[in-house]
């Protein structure tokens, strides 16, 4: 007989139902960043060196004078590119511009977010310092909806 976690009012007691999960509760912290001019070789070998799906492409703000969130990569877009060539540069394939949430905002609002902009992948970022923060996937959205009902 194998132990099931108890369930609140509000989902599992590991993650909170859909209506009250914030971005922060299914988000993966940190990112695994490549440079725009990285060949779609090494962008496939980071993220199968890493089991990621997805990498934030950076890029230098001329007008901050600072590095920045471009774009983001994801391994559909590597597929997608590479199967006619893998000279392409992560620039030219990633998904520009950034679709970006902040951990506060909440869980079902992000989901739309991504639906709206076809975007299986969100940057998580500080508001303030406009740095990220993490991703969020659609697959985290659908661990809420697995683990988080009550």
């Amino acid at each position: 007989m194998s132990a099931t976690p108890p369930i609140t009012a509000h989902g599992s007691y590991l993650m909170p139902s859909l209506e009250h999960a914030t971005v922060a509760d299914a988000m993966h912290p940190g990112v695994m960043t490549c440079e725009p001019d990285s060949t779609l070789t090494q962008v496939a070998r980071m993220m199968a060196s890493n089991h990621i799906h997805c990498l934030v492409v950076l890029g230098v703000s001329h007008e901050h004078g600072e590095t920045l969130a471009w774009g983001i990569i994801s391994d559909l877009d590597v597929l997608r590119a590479g199967l006619d060539s893998t000279d392409q540069t992560a620039a030219a394939v990633a998904t520009h511009p950034v679709v970006t949430v902040e951990p506060t905002t909440p869980l079902r609002e992000a989901a739309r977010l991504m639906l709206a902009n076809d975007a299986p992948h969100v940057l998580v970022i500080d508001s303030r310092q406009q740095r990220p923060l993490g991703i969020l996937s659609t697959l985290d959205v659908a661990g809420v909806l697995a683990w988080g009902e009550a």
